[in-house]
């Protein structure tokens, strides 16, 4: 699908080709919800532990709640007042916890599967390296606000990598992270740069992962006009 601001208009976002299944081909819906599913699997993984779904089941319960989701669901039916893709995918996860709680059926290891690539060997390390924040739904949304902060900063290095710009990144990248610590006169000596230049090369670092994090974040809206608000539950989330 491409990067919605590569041209400075609003493309046609992954989750705008979900909603409009009805319209659309349906394969092609679902190619987009298989996207988007593989790329935000890990909050849901989170919410579940949090939902006290023992490590041993959470990647049972992911992987049978995906499997009904892109098999079963009729993506047609999508309710509009779930606009943003997180809500509606919370709001399913939670019926099918529900779900397997009640008929005492998680998906077993063996059954039915979806062919996603996703790397559940670290899920439960991963975990319980992550805040101590009880709350399930707190702990969707700080997971989902990570989770596109890591793809805005994977889209940046690639973009850097591809243009010669690998050593500046991995010199800079530290200026986006708040991990640096370092002057502009440590980076310009590294770099055998000078310091005005670092400081346009810092400028530029942080424009462009602003825009490759709007655009991760219009993928999972179907408008415009709900970016900002996205951006601003993103960054709540974040906080303390």
């Amino acid at each position: 699908m491409g990067d919605p601001y590569a041209d400075g208009r609003f493309l046609t976002t992954q989750w705008s080709v979900v909603r409009a299944a009805g319209k659309l081909d349906g394969d092609l819906a679902r190619e987009a919800l298989t996207f988007l599913c593989q790329t935000y699997w890990y909050p849901l993984y989170a919410f579940a532990r949090r939902k006290g779904v023992a490590a041993q089941d959470a990647e049972d319960v992911v992987q049978g709640f995906f499997a009904e989701l892109l098999t079963n669901a009729d993506l047609a039916q999508v309710a509009p007042e779930k606009g943003r893709f997180r809500s509606y995918l919370l709001a399913c996860m939670q019926n099918h916890i529900s779900d397997v709680r009640e008929h005492a059926s998680a998906q077993k290891r063996g059954g039915d599967r979806v062919a996603l690539p996703i790397d559940f060997a670290h899920a439960d390390a991963r975990f319980a390296a992550d805040s101590g924040e009880g709350d399930p739904n707190r702990v969707f949304e700080r997971a989902w606000a990570m989770a596109l902060l890591d793809r805005a900063l994977v889209g940046l290095e690639q973009e850097y990598r591809a243009s010669d710009r690998g050593e500046l990144f991995d010199t800079l990248k530290g200026e986006l992270t708040g991990a640096s610590g370092h002057a502009y006169e440590t980076y310009a000596t590294r770099l055998d740069s000078s310091e005005g230049a670092i400081k346009v090369a810092v400028h530029r670092l942080r424009k462009r992962y602003r825009e490759r994090l709007r655009a991760e974040i219009a993928e999972t809206v179907a408008d415009e006009s709900e970016i900002e608000a996205e951006i601003g539950d993103l960054f709540r989330a974040l906080g303390p």
